[in-house]
């Protein structure tokens, strides 16, 4: 299932998403791509769609949903593109979209996500940055978990960030309720609960065939960064001492993704973190790259699964 000798491809961060399965061949296979009427999301689902794949786009806003997969399926010829509402951030929402779900689900690629923003909460009163990144994107993978089990050979994407290694998930406190709010370490939190998903989900249900991944898409001019401007965004990396960010296009964010999808290359392999289309090595202090060992601590990913399995339930 998975060994600990490191994954390497042939692709590096100049590979676009489109490159990374010219030679894939997904026909009979079904995608769904949360958050896939913009940004990185669109040129997922594009090259999903491309080699094959049906994707339904998991959406907030249904129109531009239907725009999104309209575009794809004139750049693919693919026009198995279907959309289907989704808010991360409301749970009845996610389980309307699991009861709608019929058949096997080969790949999940949980990209959807909110970055810096204000504080604000749930109607449940959680932090909606953990709530949306997090929990929503948990109660959807556990939600579909029998519809990934009929796949035989299911892969979860969780698309993280290097903001990961700004915090690990804080258990006494997850929610800001007795800290103050940053919205940097509320972001990068959720960043690494994505990480620890992807260690426990493999864990649990590589025996049904379902291994999942995380990533680090790259430094990309998305919607995501609607709370933060650019200047802040390299503010931010410098006081972290990664200095100015290399921005990829959307094609060249998205190929990460597609690779932890779809490439034959990581048949059989989870609970990994992945940057520029390789696994990535050991956060090593004073950069801001690698991954932290926090992130792929087992004993953390399988509290944060019952935490978040508790509060769920509330």
């Amino acid at each position: 299932m998975t060994t600990d000798t490191p994954v390497h491809t042939p692709f590096d961060a100049r590979t676009t998403a489109l490159e990374v399965v010219r030679d894939v061949d997904l026909t009979g296979r079904r995608a769904v791509v949360t958050g896939g009427a913009s940004g990185i999301g669109v040129e997922t689902a594009r090259a999903l769609a491309a080699a094959g794949a049906e994707v339904t786009l998991a959406v907030r806003d249904l129109d531009a949903g239907r725009r999104a997969a309209t575009d794809i399926t004139g750049s693919t010829g693919n026009d198995r593109l279907l959309v289907a509402p989704l808010d991360l951030a409301d749970q009845a929402s996610v389980a309307a979209f699991v009861a709608t779900w019929d058949g096997p689900l080969h790949m999940l690629v949980n990209n959807a996500g909110i970055m810096a923003s204000p504080e604000r909460r749930t109607p449940e009163g959680w932090e909606l940055q953990f709530a949306t990144n997090h929990l929503g994107h948990f109660a959807l993978a556990t939600g579909l978990h029998r519809a990934l089990a009929a796949a035989d050979g299911a892969r979860i994407v969780a698309v993280s960030s290097a903001a990961h290694l700004r915090s690990p998930v804080v258990f006494d406190d997850i929610h800001f309720r007795q800290r103050p709010y940053d919205p940097w370490e509320a972001y990068g939190q959720s960043k690494t609960a994505n990480v620890l998903f992807a260690v426990e989900a493999t864990r649990r249900w590589a025996d049904d065939g379902i291994v999942s991944n995380a990533l680090m898409p790259g430094a990309i001019q998305t919607n995501l960064q609607r709370y933060v401007s650019a200047e802040e965004l390299e503010r931010m990396r410098a006081a972290s001492g990664g200095g100015a960010a290399t921005w990829k296009t959307v094609e060249q964010g998205a190929a990460t993704s597609v690779l932890v999808a779809a490439s034959p290359l990581l048949d059989g392999i989870g609970g990994r973190y992945f940057e520029d289309c390789r696994q990535a090595a050991p956060h090593q202090p004073g950069t801001r790259t690698g991954v932290a060992a926090y992130a792929l601590d087992p004993a953390a990913a399988e509290r944060l699964w019952t935490v978040s399995e508790q509060t769920l339930r509330g």
